[in-house]
Formats: C-alpha cells, structure tokens, sequence
C-alpha cells in the first residue's frame, strides 16, 4: 500500500535497513541509525540500479513522489538518471569554476554526510538566501571583509541578527575549506567575529491573544523537524524552563497519570516537580514516543542523539518563523501562562507552584512538590482548553 506521513513517523528502525516500497519505484530506506533516504529502483539496458533522490523529513512525500515521476520520465528517454545526475553535478563545478559559490556548494557536499538533514537545509539556505546573491559569483579570491560585511549588515538591517552571526561562522568555514585546498589565501570573515551583535533580548515578556494565535498557526505550519514542533507546542502547553524542556528523560514521562516528574537536580531551585499532562498534550507525547521513544531523551540531539536538543534551538526556531530576533524567547511563555492564568482567576498559590517558584515568605517556605496536585491539573487543563480557543 502506498505510504502515508503517518505511516512514516509510525515506523521504527531495526538492527537492519529497511526498504519500504510506495509505489512506481519510489521506497523509504530506514537504517538502524533511523537516517531515512527516499531511494528510486529503475531498470536501464536491463540493469537494474538506485538513485537516492532525498532525506525524510526534508523531503516530504509528495516532493519525493515528484522527483520519482521525473526520474521515471528520463529512463522512459532512455536516460540513465544516476548517470546524468553525475554529469550535471561535475558540469555544474567545471562551469562555475572557483566562485564563492561554487566552492561554498562543494564544502556543503563534504560536509552533508555528517550533519542532519535539518541542519544540512538551514546552512544552505542561509547561504542561498543571503550570500550567494551578492557574492556567489564573485571569484573567491576576490572577495573581502567588506564584502562579507555588507551581507551581514544586510541580515541586520532586517532584525536577522542570529542567522547574521551564524551566517559569518558559515562563510569563515567556507573560506577555510577554499584555504585548505589551495583555492584562497586567507580567511576573510575572521576579523568580523563580533561584527554583529545580539539586541537586548526583553525577557519575561506575556503574549497577548493575537500573538498567542499567531504563533499557534506559524507551529503548525513550521517545515522544521517534527520535534521542534512538538517541543514549541508542549512548552506552551507546560510552560517549563526551556532547559527543562530539552532535557526531558522518557523516563520522566508517565502517560498512564498523566504525569511528569522533573527530578530535583535539573530544577533550577533543586527541587522536585511535578507537571500534570492535559489531554491535548498527550496525544503529541505519544507521537514523539514513535520518533524518540527509543533513546534517552524527548528531544535528542539531531547532530549527536546521546545529547539533548540544543539550547539554541527553541529561539532559533522563533526566529526561522519570522519573529525578529528578540521579540520573544523561550522564557516568554512563562510569563505569558502567569500572566493569564491570574486573568482566569486561579489561586496565586497555585500558580506560583506549578510555575515551580520558591516560596520567599518564611513562615510558608515548607515546600511539597505535590501539593495542591488536584487543582494544578485542573489548571493545566483549563490552560490546554484556553490554548485551543485562541
């Protein structure tokens, strides 16, 4: 039967690659690593061959589909794809010879096989977007420092200061790879470390209704990793630290309560808490379980699945949907459930709870991390519901 994205985010590695047909000649391959590959078997001059076309998620279905349906097209011309693939990408070299570009492309290949899809589409979009359009067919030895500036001033200008910073890292890479096999003499985005800087961020700053829906429907449309969304999603809906958040263990997690038990030592006030889990979260845990369910933590690492997601991620994620760098940030979301659930008229007391804050008052300083539990899941509920209408 043909495949589904459900049926995809449904199935799990095993010790061997799997290779799972859609139809017409396009298959998923799932290695035990879980690295999954849109492959396309065709049959030339009585030789039967594969093509890789593209990695999933990166790749939606429909996308690869596409692509299948053109490669089907070339051998109905007789054309061998694998065959023209390799010409087309050693033409694409030879004729543009030592630009900025081309060598930034190059670099982008080597580099591929070690970097997750997510991150692989980030760097060479950024290039894309920003770069290559104003130094891309310069010879790379021609460009300079003021150059590159100029492309970073232009990503500042537009309030794209984080992609600015990462931009330069990206471009000093590139010119050490050109360095490095003979093509340039220096490094020009070096001496520019610092040449853009973060604006202030406003912490602690509530969202209001049209902001909360806004970014609601920029989550659901978000083409990043799954994960990511499902993080943006329960960091609204649980308003934990972000810290908490990415280093969440499955261990932790208890779907059967209802319940997440964040131990003491990764609390910022070391001490346990405890997060009941509404309705509408559960069913995204449950999802998340079909893709990190067998690794240590919620949300892996993409680069190094040993390590949770990293501290960057949630803000970068912000900032790839639109948001100017610093609107708002992980931390946000907290004020945003303090600031709303007081509007809805729940206890003070409770709310401080759930939001895990120590207790100043000495004469009620005695801390018990399952106290008021009843009305804290009736709070995370209601908040889940509030959610939904916005």
């Amino acid at each position: 039967m043909p495949l589904t994205d459900t049926k995809i985010r449904a199935l799990k590695p095993t010790t061997e690659t799997q290779v799972i047909p859609d139809g017409f000649g396009l298959h998923l391959a799932i290695s035990p690593a879980n690295k999954r590959s849109w492959k396309v078997r065709y049959s030339i001059d009585g030789k039967r061959s594969w093509i890789t076309i593209g990695q999933y998620p990166v790749m939606g279905l429909q996308e690869a589909r596409k692509e299948r349906d053109k490669i089907n097209k070339q051998v109905s011309d007789g054309i061998d794809p694998g065959q023209q693939k390799r010409v087309e990408k050693t033409t694409r070299i030879r004729d543009r010879g030592n630009t900025f570009q081309a060598i930034a492309e190059e670099w982008l290949e080597s580099q591929e096989a070690h970097w997750t899809p997510y991150y692989y589409r980030q760097t060479t979009s950024c290039l894309e977007q920003n770069a290559f359009p104003i130094i891309g067919e310069m010879p790379i030895r021609n460009v300079t420092a003021a150059h590159v500036l100029n492309v970073l001033k232009k990503m500042e200008e537009r309030g794209a200061h984080t992609y600015a910073i990462m931009l330069r890292q990206w471009i000093s890479s590139v010119f050490r790879y050109a360095v490095a096999t003979l093509r340039a003499e220096y490094d020009p985005a070096a001496p520019l470390k610092g040449a853009i800087k973060r604006p202030p961020v406003q912490h602690s700053r509530a969202l209001t209704q049209d902001e909360i829906a806004d970014l609601k429907s920029k989550i659901d449309a978000y083409g990043g990793h799954r994960t990511t969304v499902i993080a943006l999603r329960m960091i609204l809906l649980t308003f934990v630290r972000t810290v908490e958040l990415r280093m969440a263990e499955w261990s932790e997690i208890d779907l059967e309560s209802a319940l997440w038990t964040i131990p003491a030592e990764r609390m910022k006030m070391r001490r346990k808490h405890l997060v009941p889990l509404s309705s509408t979260l559960i069913p995204l845990l449950e999802e998340l379980n079909t893709i990190s369910g067998n690794g240590k933590y919620l949300f892996p690492n993409m680069r190094n699945p040993k390590t949770c997601m990293s501290g960057t991620t949630i803000n970068r994620a912000i900032e790839y949907m639109g948001y100017q760098s610093g609107f708002f940030t992980g931390h946000d979301f907290r004020a945003t459930a303090s600031t709303w659930l007081n509007e809805m008229g729940f206890r003070a007391d409770v709310i401080e709870r759930q939001l895990a804050h120590v207790e100043k008052n000495a004469v009620r300083k005695a801390y018990n991390h399952a106290e008021w539990l009843p009305e804290r899941r009736d709070l995370m509920q209601k908040w889940a519901d509030w959610l939904e209408k916005c």
